[in-house]
C-alpha cells in the first residue's frame, strides 16, 4: 500500500478563502448555453443603482470595477435612463447611411469639448483603435510616401480584434495571437527606445496615457511630452488610445490635458456610453483624411447609443463632476496608500479614479474572490495588481466602505495563506 496516497492533499488558497462561501445561487436560467469566454462567479446580478449591484438573492455588492470602467456614471443613472427611454420612443437606428440628430449632436459636442476637427462613432474601443490604425495608414499614403508601420508600447492592450491585438503585447497571458505586419513594440516610458525604433516606414506612434491592463502604469510627463516632440520633429502622427482614460476618468475630459500634450488621433470608448456600447474616433488637422465609404458599420452612430453618449458627455461637462473626480480621486488614492502600508503591499499608481495597487505576491485573483465574499467587486488586470475604477459619481462614504471591505478581504487571504503553509508543513 502506498501511504503517500492516504495523505491529505495540500489546501488550496482559493478553496480556503471561500470555505464559508454562500451556496451557489439558483436562477431560473442556466449558463450551459453560454459560450465560455471569461471566468465568472456563480452569482446572477439583477439590478444596480449608482455604486451598488444586487444579485438574485438580493444581496448588495459595492462595485469598484463598474464593468471595467464602462459605467462611468454608475449603474442605471437617471440621466442615462431618461435619455435612452426618450430616444427609444423616437428613433433607434435609421441606418448608417442616414443622418440622425443624436449622432450629429454627439459628434459636435465631442469635437468642441476636445478641440478635435472630426469624430466618427463606433461600437467598441477595439473598433475605434482599429479605425485609428486605418486612418494613420491612409495618412501615410497621402503624406509620408506610403509609410505604414506603427510603433506601440510593450504590455499595451488596444482591444481584441486581430488588427489591434497585433498592436498589443499582453504580459499577463503570455500568448501571442497571429500577428499582422506593420507593428513594432518598444518599452513603455523609454524615449531612447522610441527614437531607435523610428524608420522611414514609421507613420505613427500609438500609446495609452495609462497602460490600464498592464497594471495601471502611467506615462511620465517627460516621456509623453517627449513622444509628442519626437512626432512633430519627424513628421509622424501621435495616436493616443484614451479608451480607458477619456471622458473624465482622470479628472479631465481627456488624459492628454493632464499631460499638456495634443495628439493627432484619439480613440474613446468604455465610459463614453455609460455602459452602452459606444466608442469614438477623433482626428485633428490633416489627420482628417478618410473619404466616403472608407468607414462602414451597421450600428455605428445609431441614434440610441449616440443619445447615451450625449447624456454622459453633457453630465461630465455641464456639472462639477470633473472637480468631484479629482477630489475623490485624491481621497481614494490616500486611502489605498494607507491600506497598502498597513498590509505590507506594494506601489500605488494612477490618476483621478483609475488606480492600480501592486501586491507583495501574485494573490490578486485570490483577493478579488475574497472581496466578492465581502460584498465588494474588484478587478485584477495582473496576477499581482488590483485595479479600482469606480463610478465617476462615487462618494467618499462609498470609498470608506470599500476600504473596510478590502481590509477584510486582505485579512481573509492572509489567514488562508497561513493555513496553506500549515497544511503544506504537515
Amino acid at each position: 500500500m502506498n501511504l503517500f496516497k492516504l495523505r491529505r492533499p495540500s489546501p488550496s488558497l482559493d478553496d480556503l478563502i471561500l470555505d464559508a462561501k454562500p451556496a451557489i445561487l439558483r436562477d431560473e436560467l442556466s449558463t450551459q448555453c453560454l459560450m465560455p469566454s471569461v471566468e465568472r462567479p456563480p452569482h446572477v446580478f439583477v439590478r444596480g443603482q449608482g455604486s451598488w449591484l444586487w444579485d438574485s438573492d438580493d444581496r448588495a455588492y459595492l462595485d469598484f470595477s463598474q464593468g471595467g470602467a464602462a459605467n462611468s456614471l454608475g449603474h442605471s443613472p437617471s440621466v442615462l435612463v431618461r435619455a435612452l427611454a426618450d430616444q427609444a420612443q423616437a428613433l433607434i437606428n435609421p441606418g448608417n447611411g442616414l443622418h440622425n440628430r443624436a449622432q450629429l449632436n454627439l459628434a459636435d459636442r465631442l469635437c468642441r469639448s476636445t478641440g478635435s476637427d472630426q469624430a466618427y462613432l463606433l461600437n467598441s474601443g477595439a473598433q475605434a483603435c482599429e479605425a485609428a490604425i486605418k486612418l494613420a495608414r491612409k495618412w501615410g499614403q497621402l503624406h509620408r510616401g506610403g509609410a505604414y508601420s506603427i510603433i506601440t508600447a510593450r504590455n499595451a492592450c488596444h482591444g481584441r480584434s486581430l488588427g489591434v491585438m497585433s498592436a498589443s503585447v499582453r504580459a499577463r497571458e503570455n500568448r501571442f495571437e497571429p500577428q499582422l505586419p506593420g507593428f513594432s513594440h518598444v518599452q513603455f516610458n523609454d524615449l531612447p527606445a522610441l527614437h531607435a525604433a523610428v524608420d522611414a516606414q514609421t507613420v505613427a506612434i500609438m500609446l495609452e496615457p495609462i497602460q490600464s491592463e498592464a497594471g495601471v502604469i502611467p506615462a511620465t510627463e517627460h516621456y509623453l511630452k517627449g513622444v509628442e516632440r519626437l512626432c512633430r520633429e519627424l513628421g509622424i502622427l501621435l495616436i493616443l488610445d484614451e479608451v480607458q482614460t477619456g471622458i473624465g476618468r482622470c479628472g479631465t475630459v481627456l488624459a492628454e490635458q493632464r499631460y499638456g500634450v495634443r495628439a493627432d488621433i484619439i480613440t474613446l470608448g468604455k465610459g463614453l456610453g455609460g455602459g452602452v456600447p459606444l466608442a469614438a474616433l477623433l482626428a485633428r488637422g490633416n489627420a482628417c483624411c478618410f473619404e466616403l465609404g472608407e468607414l462602414e458599420g451597421t450600428h455605428h452612430g445609431n441614434a440610441l447609443m449616440a443619445a447615451a453618449g450625449v447624456a454622459v458627455l453633457d453630465t461630465v461637462l455641464d456639472s462639477h463632476l470633473l472637480e468631484h473626480v479629482r477630489d475623490n480621486g485624491r481621497y481614494l488614492g490616500e486611502g489605498l496608500a494607507c491600506l497598502a502600508r498597513r498590509h505590507g503591499q506594494g506601489e500605488l499608481r494612477g490618476q483621478g479614479l483609475l488606480w492600480g495597487l501592486s501586491l507583495s505576491d501574485d494573490s490578486a485573483d485570490a483577493v478579488v474572490k475574497a472581496a466578492l465574499y465581502e460584498g465588494l467587486i474588484l478587478n485584477a488586470p495582473q496576477p499581482d495588481c488590483l485595479r479600482f475604477t469606480p463610478a465617476l459619481t462615487v462618494s467618499k462614504s462609498n470609498i470608506d466602505e470599500m476600504l473596510l471591505r478590502l481590509t477584510r478581504a486582505f485579512a481573509r487571504v492572509h489567514a488562508a495563506q497561513l493555513q496553506c503553509r500549515k497544511g503544506i508543513a504537515v
